[in-house]
């Protein structure tokens, strides 16, 4: 399902780049009649980092176009989806709380994020916008450029909200061999762990207990997706599991969590011996292709990289890593 998506979406790009050897423009641009706005809805939005990605892409590109962030008040992300259109906005992305609660005042929603329960860029089509999932895209191109692979691993998720749903579901798609969901509720994750299967149209997931994790095989390694907010700033200092154990069984974890850019999730990882990244290339990456749909022109990776760079300059990270 994801690259059918993937796909689909390179059908409708252009070649729009940067030419060899030129970099990035100064801050030159103007505003004026022609410019198109795009933007994130949310609540809170105050700390996005999305502006630093579309604003840099906009300007290296040459773009009449700027993104800013729009704080919607509870209740009312239907006036703010209305709202966006009567102005004439290109485009949209959503956060939360308000990646399901956009999906009834959309004319169209594509297939991934139908099957996923969420959206989060709104693409201007006749009489309304379409709604795209870019979040799992962008996780598997950011997997892609890490050297990670899904196929054939035996995954771990840990959690069972929408998110990790969302990535079981990418996982099963991508031919992994196994997925397992350990959540605080057994209940939830079994729920999860069906409803993957039953789209996937095979048994490849299941879900257990988070105590469970040591009745995991003996001598098995696995690919580990943390997929809560446990860890996020200001908690930095807390992971969802803390048993040394645990983590040398661990070959690569992903952190979806990106602030702070290394979670205790990430450092014991590391210290049982395996690989570890955060969540900030998956948000990259989910915003060139939220892009890419907006504009029709294609990011190309020294852009990208670019986009990275001014991320990460906006979070304060000063590493070139």
């Amino acid at each position: 399902m994801a690259e059918r998506w993937e796909n689909d979406r390179k059908k409708s790009i252009k070649p729009h780049l940067l030419p060899e050897g030129q970099e990035m423009k100064g801050s030159s641009r103007k505003i004026n009649g022609y410019t198109r706005v795009c933007g994130v809805m949310g609540n809170p939005v105050e700390h996005t980092m999305s502006p630093a990605i579309h604003n840099t892409l906009a300007e290296a590109l040459g773009e009449n176009l700027v993104y800013v962030p729009f704080r919607v008040p509870a209740g009312q992300a239907g006036e703010a989806v209305q709202g966006a259109y009567a102005l004439n906005l290109l485009g949209m992305n959503v956060t939360v709380p308000y990646k399901s609660q956009v999906i009834p005042y959309l004319k169209e929603t594509d297939p991934l994020a139908r099957t996923i329960g969420a959206v989060n860029t709104l693409v201007r089509v006749p009489e309304g916008f379409k709604g795209y999932n870019t979040d799992m895209p962008g996780l598997y191109r950011a997997m892609c450029r890490d050297g990670v692979s899904l196929e054939g691993e035996k995954i771990l998720i840990l959690g069972a909200g929408g998110v990790a749903r969302a990535v079981a579901i990418l996982a099963a798609d991508r031919k992994a061999a196994q997925i397992t969901l350990l959540n605080r509720t057994a209940d939830r994750a079994v729920k999860v762990a069906e409803e993957v299967n039953g789209i996937a149209g095979r048994r490849i997931a299941e879900g257990k207990k988070l105590d469970t994790w040591s009745s995991l095989p003996e001598g098995e390694r696995y690919l580990a997706i943390q997929a809560t907010n446990v860890g996020m700033f200001p908690n930095v200092g807390e992971a969802v599991i803390e048993d040394e154990a645990f983590y040398r069984k661990i070959h690569t974890g992903y952190d979806l969590v990106f602030n702070p850019a290394e979670t205790k999730f990430m450092s014991n990882v590391r210290q049982g011996g395996g690989r570890a990244f955060n969540g900030l290339k998956m948000l990259l990456y989910q915003g060139i292709i939220a892009y890419e749909l907006w504009t029709g022109v294609r990011v190309d990776q020294e852009l990208a990289r670019k986009a990275y760079e001014a991320m990460k300059e906006a979070m304060g990270i000063s590493d070139k890593g």
